[in-house]
This record gives structure tokens, sequence and C-alpha cells, in this order.
């Protein structure tokens, strides 16, 4: 099959969108299909404001099409919301080419926390843009729901995956905690406010904190912080040390639509404690986590759950049932 694939999220930027892509294409590619990345760096771009590192293109719905047209495929994708899915689903529009997309971040809460305005402002954008759609990808069923009460629809399931072969139980931890007191507590991800990080940052569990990742919260939250462990970005099986040496991941974002830190804490034998919202309460069961509106009552829980059974858990995503879930969508797209 060869299915196009459209993206403003790609390398260089960390995230959770740029990890689905790039693993369900090297999935589907290892199939045998054929898969066009259109991608911000095969265009002119410029930074997006409050955001440099991510580079927003800025082309024509022609320019987009071309490579379309020329790869001729039998699906066509829209990973994302922004300016190089606009040019794509603009030319499909013209062309009346099926097309399909996907939510995987929640623009319209990001936007409300960083400019203060009610989210239901943002929401006809996205009604907009999906509505076309012959369908839109949701990773969980809270998240399908969501996207229904907003009258986005029809959705589809397409979850997110773990690579077993990186993060596994038995990983070394870096050197810094085999001096840490105990338990740490660890926060992975993007240090941003939509990222809710201060809430992790706050908590009054005993141990030690220590975050990897990085992003525009990082140094003020640092200054404000100097008792936390910032590690920086982290990758690999630098990554998978600092899950598998880690007592309990935290995950407090109330905003993500999966959050696939969680199950590649679980995948190394790391249970999580989180707030009782979209994602966590997809992901998580009473074995391998924790979830209270009390972020320390559910740290203390997470970190009596066994992590044989959560690495068990963990085990059970894999990219290869995520690239099937998709492929199933892009066959009924065809």
């Amino acid at each position: 099959m060869k299915i196009a694939i459209v993206t403003d999220a790609w390398a260089p930027q960390i995230n959770g969108v740029v990890n689905a892509t790039r693993n369900v294409w090297q999935q589907l590619t290892a199939q045998g299909h054929a898969v066009l990345l259109v991608t911000p760096d095969q265009f002119r771009s410029v930074p997006c404001p409050t955001y440099p590192e991510i580079r927003l293109a800025m082309t024509r719905p022609s320019d987009v099409g071309e490579k379309i047209a020329r790869f001729d495929p039998d699906a066509i994708h829209l990973m994302t919301e922004g300016p190089l899915c606009l040019a794509a689903r603009s030319w499909c529009l013209r062309r009346k080419r099926p097309f399909t997309t996907a939510f995987c971040t929640n623009f319209p809460t990001y936007l409300a926390l960083r400019t203060g305005i009610s989210s239901k402002v943002f929401w006809p954008y996205f009604r907009w843009f999906h509505g076309p759609a012959q369908f839109t990808f949701g990773s969980t069923p809270s998240i399908r729901q969501s996207l229904a009460d907003e009258g986005i629809s029809p959705v589809r399931t397409w979850g997110r995956g773990v690579d077993l072969d990186n993060f596994r139980p038995e990983v070394l931890p870096p050197d810094i905690f085999f001096s840490l007191p105990r338990p740490i507590i660890l926060y992975a991800g993007r240090i941003a406010v939509e990222k809710n990080v201060e809430a992790f940052l706050t908590a009054r569990h005993a141990g030690s904190k220590v975050l990897v990742g990085d992003g525009p919260a990082r140094a003020a939250l640092q200054a404000r912080f100097p008792q936390a462990h910032f590690l920086g970005f982290k990758q690999g099986a630098d990554l998978a040390g600092v899950y598998a040496g880690a007592d309990a991941l935290v995950f407090p974002s109330l905003t993500d639509t999966f959050g696939v830190v969680m199950i590649e804490a679980l995948a190394c034998g790391t249970p999580v404690a989180a707030f009782p919202v979209a994602g966590p309460m997809d992901v998580l069961t009473p074995t391998v986590g924790a979830m209270d509106h009390d972020l320390d009552r559910a740290i203390e829980r997470a970190l009596l759950c066994d992590r044989d059974a959560c690495a068990a858990y963990g085990k059970t995503f894999t990219w290869g049932e995520s690239a099937r879930e998709f492929l199933d969508g892009m066959k009924m797209a065809c």
C-alpha cells in the first residue's frame, strides 16, 4: 500500500507526534508498504512563537500537492493541524482527494493555558479542520469521546507503543541515582507550562525529585526549585536507565492525549502516579499505577505497585499493534 503522511511535527523536534510518526513509518516500511513523509524540513520555514525549536513550514497547497501527486498514494493522512497540513488539506479538497486526520495534541487546552482565553474559542478551528476528513484518529477512549462531544466525528482508534528493545527493567540507571536519597520520583517530558510540571515539583513526598527533558520553563523552574535534579534531554539507553532506576514516574499533565512516557516507564518496571484525567485514566490500572486529585497520595500508592507487574503490562503496548491500527484505518480510507 502507498501512504502519504503529512506532518508539521518532525525532527529535530522531540515529542509524541514525531515519535508516533517515525515508529509507524518504520513499522510500515518494514512490512513492505511505501510511505511518503512530507515534513517541514522540505520547505522554507520560520520558528514558532514561544517555541523556536518548532519550525512552521511556509508553503503553498500546490507545492505540497505536487509531492503528494508525484507519489500517487492510495491514502493520505494529515498528522497535525499546522500550516503544512493545512496546505495539504486545501489541496486534497480542491482535488477531491479523501484524507484522514489525527488529534495528537490537545491544542485548544494548550492555547487556553498560554493565553488565558477559554478553550471554547479555539475549538471551532479544529472542528473546521477535521470536519472534511473521512475520520479522525484518537489515541484513547477519553480523547475519542472528547472529540465526539466537540462535534468531531467519526473517530477511530490509533494507540501508541513502546520500543521494547530499548525500554527494559534491566537497563542500568545513571550514576547519580546511586547517591540520591530514595525514593527517586521522576518527571520525564517537555518542561513547559502545559505539562503542569510545577505540580510535580511542589509535591511534598519525601525522597529525590529528578526531571528529564527540556523546554521553555526549565530555567525558571530550576531557579525556583534548586533541590530538584534537572538532567536535561535523554534518549535511548540513557532514558531507559533513568526510567528503570526511578521508584515512580509522576505524570502531572492535565492535557495530554496519551502520555507515551507512562508506558515507557512501565515497560522498565516503574509504576506511575498521575491525576485522574484523560490519558492516565485510559492507560493505568490499579496494579501498575495510582491516580488521585492529591498527587502525594497517588505517589504513595504508586510506590507500592509490583515492578514485575508494571513491566509485564508495559510490554503489551507495541508499535507493531499501533501500526496495525493505523494501517487498518488507511485501508478503510482507500
